[in-house]
């Protein structure tokens, strides 16, 4: 295959064209840097965080491709992916994963020893989660865990320790990805059934919508303790009124209206959820 060929695959294998999952992860950690910051933001450790969010989100698309390579091409979305079709091999699967950790490295060796420390945990639980949905009746709560991790080792950044804050984002992080990742795991239900693949989708079953409601309520009230903890203004606690009608939305689209378009669009909606959040942190800050 050319090098150009090569090229596409990986960046395929990477989902370059789909950052939605990039945003999702970034998200909870820029609230926490700001937060942290109290609404001082320093635009170098933005970078940082933007670039990492990028290449771990990258690198856990490559060892989620690696963990499943027997099994998405028994799933009708994945199928085409590199490994499961063929056009690209573990080995170099394996070379690029290597590389985006490395340069990840890079990155968290530019922060403090705390943070340093803690990216360390952040690869242990973005290795780990895909072998999750062997053994683990609800995955997402393990992916919520590393989707959330960014929060901690942000406000451990700006802070050099870490206070309650940050771990009422953290959780805030978790049972929001368990809430939109349990509607992803819609699109999959029937062949993760058929290979034998875990999910909260597959658990839930017929009570799904009701599952996903509880998570997005108990992420309102960890999201309005994040505002009471920091001292946030008015501007944030609409921003959280909005994405509880989101929120509702999601809810009623999984309930009501049960198609692949529907579903995607609604999982999707949730990087518009956490740029919400963020605006309304800045918002408390900028007119106090």
């Amino acid at each position: 295959m050319k090098a150009t060929a090569k090229i596409a695959e990986g960046a395929k294998l990477i989902r370059l064209t789909k950052q939605y999952g990039t945003f999702l992860l970034l998200l909870p950690a820029l609230w926490s840097l700001t937060l942290a910051g109290q609404g001082r933001l320093r635009p170098w450790m933005v970078l940082v965080f933007v670039s990492g969010a990028f290449l771990m989100r990258s690198a856990g698309c490559v060892i989620n491709d690696i963990a499943d390579r027997n099994f998405d091409g028994h799933v009708e979305r994945t199928r085409d992916r590199p490994l499961a079709a063929g056009t690209m091999t573990l080995k170099e699967a394996l070379i690029i994963f290597s590389l985006l950790i490395f340069l990840s490295a890079c990155l968290a060796f530019i922060l403090n020893p705390l943070s340093i420390f803690l990216s360390f945990i952040a690869l242990i639980l973005a290795m780990i989660y895909p072998f999750t949905k062997r053994f683990l009746g609800v995955p997402q709560c393990f992916l919520g865990f590393a989707f959330g991790w960014g929060a901690i080792i942000a406000w451990a950044a700006v802070r050099g320790t870490l206070e309650l804050p940050a771990f009422v984002i953290f959780f805030s992080t978790v049972f929001w990805t368990m809430g939109y990742d349990t509607i992803y795991g819609l699109l999959d239900r029937e062949d993760d059934l058929k290979i034998g693949v875990k999910s909260a989708a597959i658990l839930f079953g017929k009570y799904t919508w009701q599952a996903v409601a509880g998570l997005f309520s108990i992420t309102v009230f960890l999201l309005l303790a994040v505002g009471w903890l920091s001292g946030l203004g008015l501007l944030y606690y609409f921003s959280v009124a909005i994405v509880l009608v989101l929120f509702a939305r999601q809810v009623y689209d999984i309930k009501h209206i049960i198609n692949p378009q529907k579903v995607f669009a609604a999982f999707k909606s949730n990087v518009f959820v956490g740029i919400l959040i963020l605006m309304g942190i800045v918002g408390s800050y900028l007119y106090k």
